[in-house]
């Protein structure tokens, strides 16, 4: 299934789009998606209602696209996890995750206005395949367990202002949480619909030039290695996010530099998880 929030910013009802493409009103299922109804069997009862038809359509023209899970309780990422684009920045490939965390009000919704950061000259894009937990993740014993606390998949832009990110701080916080730099959606798509994460393909384009093309095959670290990992470290909770990595072509590792301004625009897709598009302006 294909799960999403519509409305006004804290204001969004949640949804379910059906394999026709029909989109149904879950408000009388659940306030929201967020961690306690992916937890407590909210994707099984969305499946059941559909089932019995007693979910009413809603009409879905005209309202924006909010994050398709509520503001999560953390957004954790993955640094360097593409060879190739470790390559482009010239760093070396890393042997154990780079991990770091990204303030979870970046969220936005996946056609929102994306702010370049006062005093920025490197704003830069990054096309990732976000993970979103479903059930809770402490210490598991092995990679092959983190497929049961999968609660989903969503396209995510782990937007970045390099000269905040490498240039004031050793660490890579300063140029990742700025205000709205992680879109993510349209969709959280249940993982019954993505029976092989390591096999998606992911694309950026900039200004209608194509910029990243990708496959997530060639991860450093696959997606389960990556929830095992983290779990030994964090707990990670129903509804917290994971980007996990972004293949070659960002702006810092073209030869010359074409970092983003005010006006333009960005599209990204991954295979079967959907679309975005932003517009950027200036904070």
């Amino acid at each position: 299934m294909k799960l999403l929030r519509l409305g006004a910013p804290g204001k969004e009802c949640p949804a379910v789009l059906d394999s026709a493409g029909r989109t149904y009103d879950l408000s009388g299922l659940t306030r929201d998606i967020d961690g306690p109804f992916l937890a407590g069997g909210g994707v099984e009862r969305i499946r059941a209602a559909l089932g019995s038809g007693e979910l009413p359509l809603l009409d879905a023209e005209g309202l924006r696209t909010g994050a398709p899970v509520a503001r999560p309780g953390k957004v954790v990422c993955i640094g360097l996890n593409y060879r190739d684009h470790a390559a482009e920045t010239g760093a070396e490939v890393p042997p154990r995750p780079v991990v770091f965390m990204k303030d979870p009000s970046t969220v936005v919704g996946p056609y929102d206005t994306v702010l370049i950061p006062r005093g920025s000259a490197k704003t830069d894009w990054e096309v990732e395949l976000a993970v979103v937990i479903g059930r809770r993740a402490r210490y598991l014993a092995a990679p092959s367990d983190a497929a049961e606390t999968i609660g989903g998949y969503a396209v995510s832009n782990d937007v970045s202002e390099r000269a905040f990110q490498l240039e004031l701080s050793a660490q890579w916080d300063l140029g990742k949480s700025c205000e709205t730099f992680n879109p993510l959606g349209p969709w959280l798509v249940t993982p019954d619909e993505v029976p092989d994460p390591q096999a998606l393909g992911l694309r950026l384009s900039v200004n209608g030039v194509r910029r990243q093309d990708g496959t997530s095959r060639d991860m450093v670290f696959d997606v389960a290695f990556l929830v095992w990992y983290l779990s030994q470290y964090m707990v990670l909770e129903p509804g917290d996010v994971i980007n996990t990595g972004t293949p070659a072509g960002v702006a810092l590792g073209l030869p010359d530099k074409p970092y983003l301004r005010a006006g333009d625009t960005t599209e990204l897709t991954i295979d079967g998880l959907g679309s975005q598009r932003q517009t950027f302006a200036q904070a």
